[in-house]
């Protein structure tokens, strides 16, 4: 998908690349497959702002998608690839002979016309989905379960893929788009190809009003807050932060302070992403 740079005309438009669309063939959902999204602003059902910085934006609805891809067997033809305001990458609207209609995300090279099919005797081509035990080694992969028949849960946005690399008598090595080396069982399915719009890691909005429109509010800087209201605050002029390091407004370190939380599926983790 190439950008499309627009001519500095207004101070937004300066320095600004947006994405062109060119790669989408209908501008209408699939009502059948529309869910309306509510708008928390952030807050939790207590009302209490659990992540700061969200509230308004554009109203959207929710496409729902077919990350766990159960039609085993039964080919499927692509109708359109769309845009999806949730995610960064584009979905593909899939029609099944008995006249189900379902969203998945759309790798690169997918088109309109195009057949699609999930399950073991599957061919080996972008948009199939198979159990990993039948993927061959070095094939970029993309929407991989950790769970068997859980759903794809790694590698779903724009541009990314993963490497299918050794296996072992039950797992499966696999390479992250972090450059984590990762165990995964072979029952585990994954789809074949990497997630289309690859531009999307370019694009500059160019103004601070497209970024209200998704939904994201101003962000202060702590420096410039009073004391009671950050740890960084007070002090005459441009103080610096008075601490050897930063914290965050709850008073907790910034960096260097490890918040992953010992899980038990660590220990299928090969490679770090950080070593």
């Amino acid at each position: 998908m190439p950008l499309k740079i627009p001519k500095p005309l207004t101070p937004g438009q300066r320095g600004s690349a947006l994405p062109s669309f060119e790669e989408i063939t209908r501008r209408s959902p699939e009502k059948s497959l529309l869910r309306p999204l509510k708008n928390n602003a952030g807050r939790n059902s207590r009302g209490k702002i659990t992540v700061r910085h969200r509230g308004g934006g554009s109203k959207r609805m929710y496409r729902i998608i077919d990350f766990k891809r159960t039609k085993v067997g039964i080919p499927g033809k692509v109708i359109s690839i769309e845009y999806d305001p949730i995610r960064s990458a584009r979905i593909a609207l899939i029609n099944y002979p008995d006249g189900d209609k379902r969203y998945i995300l759309a790798p690169l090279g997918l088109n309109p016309g195009d057949r699609l099919e999930t399950g073991p005797d599957a061919e080996i081509k972008p948009g199939n989905t198979l159990p990993l035990r039948l993927i061959p080694s070095g094939t970029l992969i993309h929407n991989l379960e950790m769970t068997p028949g859980r759903g794809g849960q790694l590698v779903r946005s724009a541009g990314t893929a993963a490497q299918v690399l050794s296996r072992d008598d039950r797992h499966i090595q696999v390479r992250l788009p972090s450059g984590e080396i990762r165990k995964v069982l072979q029952q585990c399915n994954a789809t074949i190809g990497q997630i289309g719009n690859i531009e999307h890691k370019n694009v500059k909005l160019g103004k601070a009003g497209k970024i209200r429109h998704q939904g994201r509010r101003p962000q202060v800087r702590g420096s410039v807050m009073s004391p009671r209201d950050h740890p960084h605050g007070g002090g005459e002029g441009r103080s610096g932060i008075g601490m050897p390091g930063p914290k965050t407004p709850w008073g907790k370190p910034a960096l260097g302070y490890k918040t992953r939380r010992k899980k038990k599926n660590n220990v299928l983790i090969v490679r770090g992403r950080r070593r």
